[in-house]
């Protein structure tokens, strides 16, 4: 009976780790997500600005 209580014991211990190791998994995708979505934030950002420099070049000229 012994071994079988220390078996679920080592189970539950199992499991609960398994959990909090996918837990951290998820936060650390969920953090490189985000960073890689403001990256191409940032990204857009300057080349809608490198787009309009010759517009407005052209327009101080015309």
């Amino acid at each position: 009976n012994s071994t079988i209580a220390n078996l679920g014991v080592a189970y539950e211990k199992l499991s609960a780790a398994n959990s909090r190791i996918r837990d951290v998994d998820v936060a650390v995708e969920t953090s490189s997500l985000t960073r890689s979505q403001i990256l191409l934030q940032a990204g857009v950002a300057v080349l809608a600005q490198a787009n309009a420099v010759p517009q407005v070049a052209l327009s101080l000229l015309g």
